[in-house]
């Protein structure tokens, strides 16, 4: 018996869903991720759902919650997936100034592709002990910002700018401190012009008054 052209169509349809149905793990996570993505870059946080996101990824809106269980932690992890990772590394531009506005520049770029809206409605969703915990920042001598500001100025101190033993811990760290402030009580990635602001008027005053 000849299949009809209607029925051809219908049994690829159901091949294909068939096939859709049967990702799992890893395929089906970053279907799940890419899609979160993209329904983010193009209704913003406020207006993403899960159920927007499952069906973006052709799959079923449980296999996203069995994942993640809110919206808050699915764009946290598409955000960590689809987002460039900026280099921590200490810049070594050959002056302190330049290098500092270089690594907090990395620092801001990152929160400016997030977005305001997305960091907003992050903060929001998040909440007590749960906030506590993804906010808890490691001790200073882990943290990788932190390390990154000490080589700068060690750096610094070995081209004669700055004596770093005469530096308190909290002056090395307060440009990262600063622009984390910022972002904790504004949910508003700062200007290029504010993190200038920071270099100049803050730090490298209170830097250079400490090495006097």
């Amino acid at each position: 018996m000849v299949e009809s052209s209607k029925d051809h169509k219908q049994n690829n349809e159901g091949e294909q869903q068939t096939a859709k149905s049967r990702r799992r793990g890893d395929v089906l996570e970053n279907a799940i991720l890419s899609a979160a993505w993209e329904e983010l870059r193009e209704t913003g946080y406020s207006r993403l759902t899960m159920e927007a996101v499952a069906s973006r990824a052709q799959t079923n809106k449980n296999a996203v919650y069995r994942r993640w269980p809110n919206k808050a932690k699915l764009v946290i992890a598409a955000l960590m997936k689809h987002i460039p990772k900026p280099s921590l590394e200490a810049p070594d531009t050959g002056n302190l100034r330049q290098d500092v506005l270089a690594l907090l520049d990395r620092l801001n770029k990152l929160m400016q592709m997030i977005g305001a809206e997305t960091i907003h409605g992050l903060m929001v969703e998040f909440h007590g002990a749960e906030l506590h915990s993804n906010l808890t920042l490691p001790p200073r001598s882990e943290d990788l910002l932190v390390i990154a500001m000490k080589n700068i100025l060690q750096n610094a101190e070995r081209r004669g700018e700055v004596k770093v033993e005469e530096l308190p811990e909290r002056v090395i760290s307060l440009p990262v401190d600063l622009i984390r402030f910022e972002l904790l009580t504004t949910h508003t990635p700062l200007t290029d012009e504010a993190v200038v602001e920071i270099v100049d008027l803050i730090f490298l005053p209170l830097v250079l008054k400490e090495n006097k």
